[in-house]
């Protein structure tokens, strides 16, 4: 049963539910936006901590009125009604305490936030470059899955296919807080195209996720930017278009440089790079953050250590194997079309884990 410090925590969080509800409702706070928008928020998160808790009292006074009927009542019916009713609740009671502890640890404030999806080719030339485009379909199939919006704001196509590098951003609900678990780097095992004798050769390609940064995030000065204006230009130098829509941000402080050209209109192109910018701005404190993450957690997960190898994708056997948590799935053809939700949600459960031991809620 839930330990009596965990319970002193949700009788705490349902006086401030309750707070919230009614402050929700009180005309000087409905006055003001900002304060109403974060209420709001607050109350949303609360919500499903409070029915966890609600559903738990509920079957720990049915299961506590069974035992009762069980050491007091001699009818027979009465006490096979009481034992059908203990085997169907006592084993909900466990699940329910593991998913109110998750419910109490405060999560990430970034987890709610769109994200910026970066690819990188690494190792391997041409074949690292085809390898980061199968990556960019994997992860847009993904997102299509999600009904979650992408839209790719620069990228540079290989010499033989794929993408040097490609750069989208991705909209909806809760995007950051699940494909945080991407970032690193993706190794490709298989005979490339260009293998005549058959042999096995190992590519890589590097995954960024940004928590994109809302402009109260980050305030940008305009005398610390510098802006270039030039024609976008598609593969093998082609002319995407003949104006200087292409628009290239130079942040002074920093040295960070960052280019749109993918939307045919300067203004689409400025907004984009505006966004990119503070997202990267905003993600050099983040890092911060999340290195200190990396020190207390083993499983790297949503780390943000870019230089890490994550996950090994190895064409021959058709398996796919996340190093972090050591799980391989046979399955790659389904991954590489977008099915990678079960990868995500064992390293969810893995970093859930972490979470409860971090939190010293673990029994």
């Amino acid at each position: 049963m839930a330990s009596n410090v965990i319970m002193g925590k949700l009788e705490g969080v349902k006086i401030r539910f309750k707070e919230v509800g009614n402050l929700l409702i009180d005309p000087s706070v409905m006055s003001d936006m900002d304060k109403y928008i974060k209420l709001n928020k607050e109350y949303k998160e609360l919500q499903p901590i409070i029915e966890a808790f609600e559903e738990y009292k509920l079957i720990i006074s049915n299961i506590n009125d069974a035992k009762s009927i069980l050491a007091e009542e001699k009818d027979g019916e009465m006490r096979e009604m009481a034992k059908m009713e203990l085997d169907e609740l006592v084993p909900l009671v466990d699940p329910l305490e593991d998913k109110i502890k998750l419910l109490l640890i405060p999560k990430d404030p970034e987890d709610d936030k769109n994200a910026i999806l970066e690819i990188r080719a690494g190792a391997g030339g041409d074949e690292a470059s085809l390898f980061a485009g199968e990556l960019m379909r994997m992860y847009v199939k993904y997102c299509e899955g999600r009904k979650w919006k992408t839209e790719v704001t620069s990228s540079t196509e290989g010499t033989q296919g794929g993408y040097k590098e490609i750069v989208i951003n991705v909209t909806g609900n809760g995007v950051y807080g699940v494909l945080k678990y991407e970032s690193g780097v993706h190794r490709v095992q298989r005979v490339p195209q260009t293998e005549t004798q058959g042999r096995v050769h190992t590519s890589a390609a590097s995954v960024a996720i940004l928590p994109e940064a809302d402009e109260v995030d980050i305030q940008l000065n305009p005398a610390d930017i510098k802006r270039d204006e030039f024609c976008s230009s598609g593969p093998g130098g082609q002319s995407v278009n003949t104006t200087y829509s292409a628009i290239r941000l130079t942040h002074i402080p920093t040295g960070l440089v960052v280019i749109c050209q993918d939307e045919k209109s300067k203004l689409k192109n400025l907004d984009s790079a505006m966004k990119e910018l503070r997202t990267r701005l905003y993600n050099l404190e983040y890092q911060k953050y999340m290195d200190e993450i990396s020190k207390k957690r083993k499983t790297m997960v949503s780390t943000g250590d870019r230089s890490a190898k994550i996950r090994t994708y190895n064409f021959p056997q058709g398996r796919v194997t996340d190093h972090r948590i050591n799980y391989t799935a046979y399955n790659l053809q389904n991954v590489m079309l977008g099915d990678i939700q079960e990868l995500i949600d064992q390293l969810n459960m893995a970093e859930n884990t972490e979470r409860l031991k971090d939190s010293g809620q673990e029994q």
